[in-house]
């Protein structure tokens, strides 16, 4: 048993990767809500721009919606592994484009903000293709 295994404590493929998708889901979910309803707070707090980060909050909503629902099919779907995953890299990608290409200016804090959130979503990703990789085909 690997290590992602036991940290979701999955004794078989299906199971893992539902659980990494409900995981997914909940913290979306989270952050998600933290970004529509914190936005005015976190937009001075990160010098990130309170629309945009109003506007992520809102884009999470089909996305979790998307998530959830891959999460609670039974059996896993192999194909929604993936998809779930590849929206995954394409944020982390956007994210990391974000500040690499200067179009907002955070400061120090909203840049730490923007990268850790990528680097989640990143091992979420990942963590989604190895449960999926594992479903039989």
């Amino acid at each position: 048993m690997s290590f992602a295994f036991a940290l979701f404590r999955a004794p078989d493929a299906p199971t893992f990767l539902r659980r990494v998708l409900a995981f997914d889901a909940v913290t979306s979910g989270a952050m998600g809500l933290a970004l529509i309803v914190g936005a005015g707070t976190l937009g001075p707090l990160l010098n990130l721009p309170v629309p945009l980060l109003r506007g992520v909050g809102l884009s999470f909503i089909p996305f979790v919606a998307l998530v959830a629902y891959a999460a609670a099919r039974s059996p896993a779907s192999r194909a929604l592994g993936f998809t779930v995953a590849a929206l995954n890299a394409v944020w982390v990608v956007l994210s990391f484009a974000v500040l690499l290409t200067g179009s907002v200016a955070p400061n120090g804090l909203g840049t730490v903000f923007v990268a850790a959130q990528a680097v989640f979503v990143g091992i979420l990703a990942e963590l989604q293709v190895i449960g999926a990789r594992r479903l039989a085909s």
